[in-house]
């Protein structure tokens, strides 16, 4: 896939999520989170030809741009959308499926707890495909949350997500995710 349909991938999924988003130059020109996502793309590419420095610098500059803060060894799928954004922090071991929406202030924090061995050097969490995270939410760890899963604005999540569940509070307590019609 080339680096413009990626981009062209990137501002579709905010048009699609964000009715405030009404053209795809608006979206291309003023969206942070479209902005930190393709800087983040290339400090993750220097990542991982360990040029750590460099992405490293990177990744400050689109902070600085932004308010968005992406480790460049975090992992993001395609269709990530960061809405609003600021505050957003993904850390180094996070991984982001596919289609997910996250919205400003969000953390994906680390936790070092627990042994290396024990998590197989993850300290952040994973996130599955289609999954939201609402306002303020902080996810802190080596937690998986399911595809489909939702985690309510302001939450503390410190345990797993399953598929389609809906995790809500301090600290987030599962309950199931009723569909919207």
């Amino acid at each position: 896939m080339t680096h413009s349909t990626r981009m062209g991938e990137d501002i579709a999924a905010v048009r699609e999520r964000d009715p405030a988003a009404r053209t795809h130059l608006e979206v291309a020109l003023t969206a942070p989170g479209v902005h930190a996502i393709w800087w983040h793309r290339i400090a993750a590419w220097f990542w991982r030809w360990e040029w750590f420095l460099i992405a490293r610098v990177i990744s400050n500059i689109a902070r600085t741009l932004t308010g968005i803060e992406i480790h460049p060894g975090a992992r993001l799928g395609r269709r990530v959308v960061i809405d609003h954004g600021m505050g957003v922090v993904i850390g180094e071991t996070a991984t982001v499926g596919d289609d997910c929406l996250i919205y400003h202030g969000v953390t994906l924090g680390g936790k070092v707890a627990q042994a290396r061995e024990e998590t197989n050097g993850r300290r952040h969490p994973s996130v599955g495909n289609g999954v939201m995270i609402g306002a303020g939410a902080t996810l802190l760890g080596p937690i998986t949350i399911g595809d489909g899963a939702a985690v309510g604005a302001l939450s503390v999540v410190l345990k797993d997500v399953p598929a389609g569940a809906l995790a809500v509070g301090i600290p987030a307590k599962i309950t199931k995710r009723t569909k919207r019609t």
